[in-house]
């Protein structure tokens, strides 16, 4: 149970370090998108990007949960959770600043994608006892 926890908690520090970083990343590439995050006014492109960030990221700290709590089966369904519960209010706020199909291609995707990212990882070889 600790373990799980812990994985967790691991996996949504890895989730926000990610995104943070991939998010440099995207300012540094695409033209205009650091002004772009002040207004929230994004191209499609731009919104496509931080959508791709937000799967990847997700499939990773998926991946993380299941890395660090491998018997768990329920610490990377409980990880999206905890992040779908935590984006459904922001997305609320910003309903109107985006596009519907937009708001929907994040949250619908984000607990599966944590799951999928989670069964990516191999099973460990048991020993023999």
């Amino acid at each position: 149970m600790k373990r799980s926890i812990l994985a967790v908690l691991a996996a949504l520090l890895a989730w926000i370090f990610a995104v943070s970083l991939l998010n440099r990343g995207v300012r540094a590439l695409i033209p205009g998108y650091a002004q772009a995050e002040l207004t929230l006014h994004f191209s499609l492109g731009m919104m496509w990007a931080r959508l791709t960030i937000a799967a990847v990221t997700s499939l990773l700290a998926g991946a993380i949960a299941k890395a660090l709590a491998p018997a768990s089966i329920y610490a990377p369904w409980i990880l999206g959770a905890v992040l779908l519960a935590a984006f459904v209010p922001e997305h609320v706020s910003l309903w109107k600043a985006f596009p519907i199909w937009y708001h929907l291609t994040f949250l619908l995707p984000l607990v599966p994608l944590v799951a999928l990212g989670a069964r990516l990882v191999p099973p460990r070889p048991r020993s023999p006892r």
